[in-house]
């Protein structure tokens, strides 16, 4: 995958209709302070299109950003924010819900989870939510340069076990810093897009 070409082209918040795209959706989902925003600027090679809200858990936003007129990045909003209110958060899940139920072209979900730490119980809920809107979610183990090398198969391990993933469900590390295992993404989407599936890995490791 070349990126030639992104813009931010829709804003939708939680009263808004889902736009009925023509285009495929690739749906981005993690807690507040994963990275996400840096995921999708990294895959993007953009430094700042999507931006980290200055308060963690306000941005009650669903983002779509043009990729190359041929597909739709979608940034969900953070959860697991604790000083987000209950009300904020119900308003959110209901979004982020209606989106998944209703969205015609949504072909894969990537959750990201921080590779340094055993998954958290709004990680698991995530994860199951997906998993109950009929999305096998992709996981993006986050934040890998912060662990040792020869710790990664064991954090990669963690994630899974914490999540209690599904047989064949794909783990690729990734770093914004060092962009390492964006090539990886970029490969498993455009096998998402072209419907080969089939041969996924089930966890992808930095050579």
């Amino acid at each position: 995958m070349v990126i030639k070409n992104v813009s931010l082209e829709t804003v939708i918040g939680v009263t808004s209709k889902i736009p009925e795209n023509q285009m495929p959706e690739i749906a981005f989902a993690g807690k507040s302070n994963v990275g996400k925003s840096s995921l999708i600027n990294a895959l993007m090679n953009r430094k700042s299109l999507a931006r980290t809200s200055a308060q963690p858990g306000k941005t009650q936003t669903i983002n779509f950003y043009n990729i190359n007129q041929a597909l739709y990045f979608v940034d969900l909003p953070g959860y697991g924010y604790a000083k987000v209110s209950v009300e904020a958060k119900e308003k959110w899940g209901k979004m982020v819900e209606r989106y998944l139920k209703k969205s015609r072209q949504l072909k894969a979900v990537f959750l990201l989870i921080d590779i340094r730490h055993e998954p958290s119980a709004n990680d698991r809920q995530m994860y199951e939510w997906i998993c109950a809107n009929g999305y096998q979610p992709i996981i993006i183990a986050t934040k890998m340069d912060k662990i040792n090398r020869s710790q990664l198969q064991k954090h990669v391990k963690i994630v899974k076990q914490g999540l209690a993933v599904e047989k064949n469900t794909t783990v690729i590390p990734f770093s914004a810093v060092t962009k390492q295992g964006r090539d990886e993404i970029y490969t498993l989407i455009d096998k998402i897009l072209t419907n080969k599936d089939d041969d996924m890995p089930e966890t992808v490791e930095e050579a």
